[in-house]
């Protein structure tokens, strides 16, 4: 029994989340850990405890928001963000000399999270939107801010805005292989139901247009229109179902998959299937038959061979008759191609020899 293949999609962004649930927890530890180093210096402790105790539940409870895209929706990235601007705006609250000193915020580097997960749900806007926020929250805090404090956050506004970048690039890309798979598997699907096309359908047209033709009359008619038939879909399995126009580009919005007008005129250096230009020869009386896989040849052997076929069957209709019924064989030997064109027309007269060997 066939089966169909399935193209299976694989996020190229979920490494980005877990690295982001692992920063989030060690970055809670951190803050948790600095805090208890520098305790003597809170005239505020409970301040401290209280923010850190509701940023340590809060990262430990949302964990599974930050596992993949879907989970994390925008009210938790509003929640957070607003919890980790809070912790900063309380840093002189807890320890007045934070302010002066230029010392560390209550949520310190934990604060980097709630920005990066923006970053890595909507891109480089979101992210610079969130870090914009963090930005002017620090520096209101720091009432006088020093040389320190503007860089500190001009590195996490670039930071994370490089990030968001990274992150739609890489699904432009993904999407892009995504619709790669998509039309391969679609092409295989199609090749397989060529196959039974080829073995089913082609059979019953080619034994329609026989029995037309044997019966005469209107069956006759009937026949020749199976032929038709038979020939166009033969080709079309021959020559391939996917055309090779599709090409992927990166637009403004993400990669697209979109169809290019290229030269049906086989390329001067890259070899050509002698079959693609044998196949319009056939038709209800001209029958074609080929390999399999394709008959590679030079551009200019190919034409040239073609073209012996034309004038070949060009001497049927004028020399067999109209409804002289002509057959192409394709054999595609390791050393040599060779075509064979034959008809049922009445062949040479008696005699005929003789008289153009007189004639010279």
């Amino acid at each position: 029994m066939a089966r169909r293949e399935r193209v299976v999609r694989m996020s190229v962004e979920q490494p980005l989340w877990r690295a982001l649930t692992g920063y989030r927890v060690l970055t809670m530890l951190y803050a948790v850990l600095l805090s208890v180093y520098g305790r003597d210096k809170y005239e505020r402790p409970w301040v401290a405890v209280a923010f850190l105790a509701v940023m340590v539940v809060w990262t430990l409870a949302t964990l599974p928001k930050v596992s993949g895209a879907a989970a994390c929706t925008k009210r938790f990235l509003g929640t957070d963000l607003a919890i980790a601007l809070t912790g900063i705006l309380l840093t002189p609250l807890a320890n007045v000399e934070a302010r002066s000193m230029d010392g560390p915020t209550l949520p310190s580097i934990w604060t980097a999270g709630s920005v990066l997960a923006f970053a890595i749900k909507g891109g480089w806007r979101w992210a610079a939107f969130a870090s914009t926020f963090v930005a002017v929250v620090n520096i209101v805090e720091r009432g006088d801010p020093s040389r320190d404090t503007f860089h500190n956050v001009l590195l996490v506004w670039v930071a994370s805005v490089a990030i968001g970048y990274v992150v739609e690039v890489a699904r432009a890309s993904e999407r892009t292989l995504a619709r790669a798979l998509e039309i391969e598997a679609a092409t295989r699907e199609r090749e397989r139901l060529a196959r039974d096309i080829h073995d089913s359908v082609l059979q019953v047209l080619a034994m329609v247009q026989r029995r037309g033709t044997a019966l005469g009359g209107e069956a006759a008619e009937l026949g020749r229109m199976a032929g038709e038939q038979e020939v166009a879909l033969r080709t079309l399995v021959s020559s391939g179902l996917v055309p090779t126009t599709r090409v992927s580009e990166d637009a403004a919005e993400g990669a697209v998959v979109r169809s290019v007008e290229v030269d049906d005129e086989p390329s001067d250096r890259a070899d050509c299937d002698l079959r693609s230009l044998l196949a319009p020869h056939a038709g209800s009386r001209v029958s074609f038959a080929e390999p399999g896989a394709p008959v590679l040849l030079a551009p200019a052997a190919a034409k040239e061979l073609a073209a012996a076929v034309g004038a070949a069957l060009d001497n049927v209709g004028v020399h067999a008759g109209e409804n002289a019924q002509a057959w192409i064989l394709v054999e595609d030997w390791p050393d040599e191609v060779i075509v064979t064109v034959r008809d049922d027309g009445p062949g040479i007269p008696e005699g005929r020899l003789a008289q153009a060997e007189g004639e010279g």
